[in-house]
């Protein structure tokens, strides 16, 4: 495969946030529906979406930024060595097979190869009976010779032929593999608040126009990820990609959400945060009492439990009450001068 910044047109050092956005722009632009004239439009796209899926994910982004390092170092000896000339051939130290080097380097079982003719078993020897004992064997000479001297001169002719055969049927398995689905659709879906506490099916619009209803989970919070199984992109000859969803819970409401808490915002006016007071807040699942203590800074938050979002267990969340210390719109000329007498020392 292809740099897969390059593919995606993002710097090296770019952020998810970045990288999501990049996708989603190559992939609407070289979507096959859209490209239906270009016969090599669902090759492109199954291109962009493998090279998503590297860099979407940070364990294979720093597995393959750590091979391209490691490629470009050995370029780079490769070119030294080329600068300080031929050295004399060694003979190969092991006769390691090429699927047993790549099984070694890439920690993977290696394939098994293609068999000349089946041993025979002693239950076949049996079989044979004396004619097959009465067969002379061959001498030694005859036996070995040929097969000493074919695999010397296969691999002093081309000792790295087979290894690179082998990484080569290696990377066409596993692109075969990965180009069998399509890419994941990664969307945002805003949901509000009594949506999330409803459990309602929210309706979303694919790829294609189709309109779907996304259940939201219970105990589902902002950022979590539901996953609609093979109902993303369409692609002639690939199994069809899924929708990853991240719920976005709006809050732009009397509400706020911190993971199944709920956070608002009550005022209270000077009188009520000095001497305290009671009063009744609504909540999403009604109407609560609030019992606010004397001397009540806009630092103080009550907590109200059992009013928050509901958990996968059936447990729910708090309501998280943050005080605020406000003014009347109009000046108060007694408050006015009960703290000039305290900064001023004056008693009227």
């Amino acid at each position: 495969m292809r740099d897969p910044y390059q593919i995606l047109g993002v710097r090296r050092g770019a952020g998810q946030e970045e990288i999501k956005a990049a996708w989603r722009s190559v992939a609407k632009a070289i979507h096959p529906d859209h490209n239906q004239d270009d016969p090599l439009a669902t090759e492109r796209f199954a291109e962009a979406g493998r090279a998503y899926e590297v860099l979407r994910d940070p364990a294979r982004r720093s597995r393959y930024d750590h091979a391209r390092r490691e490629a470009e170092l050995r370029r780079m000896e490769a070119m030294k060595e080329k600068m300080r000339g031929p050295e004399p051939a060694e003979e190969p130290v092991a006769a390691e097979s090429a699927e047993e080097a790549i099984s070694r380097i890439f920690g993977v079982d290696p394939q098994p190869a293609p068999s000349g003719t089946k041993a025979s078993s002693p239950r076949s020897a049996e079989k044979a009976g004396p004619a097959a004992e009465a067969k002379p064997e061959p001498t030694a000479e005859t036996k070995q010779e040929p097969a000493k001297t074919e695999a010397t001169v296969r691999r002093s002719a081309a000792p790295g032929t087979e290894l690179v055969a082998a990484i080569v049927r290696r990377i066409r398995d596993r692109i075969a593999k990965t180009a069998e689905k399509v890419p994941d659709l990664v969307v945002d879906l805003p949901v509000s608040i009594e949506e999330v506490m409803n459990r309602s099916r929210v309706a979303m619009e694919l790829p294609d126009g189709e309109m779907v209803k996304v259940a939201i989970p219970p105990g589902a919070i902002d950022g979590q990820v539901i996953r609609l199984k093979e109902q993303g992109y369409r692609v002639a000859g690939m199994t069809r990609g899924d929708v990853v969803a991240t719920l976005r819970v709006r809050q732009d409401g009397p509400f706020r959400t911190q993971g199944l808490d709920l956070a608002t915002t009550l005022p209270l006016d000077l009188q009520d945060a000095v001497l305290g007071c009671e009063t009744r807040i609504e909540t999403p699942s009604g109407i609560a009492t609030v019992v606010v203590p004397a001397w009540s800074g806009s630092d103080k938050v009550i907590r109200i439990p059992g009013k928050g979002l509901k958990g996968p267990d059936g447990e729910s969340g708090d309501l998280l009450v943050e005080l605020r210390l406000v003014l009347h719109e109009k000046p108060d000329d007694k408050i006015t001068d009960l703290m000039r007498s305290q900064r001023d020392g004056l008693y009227l």
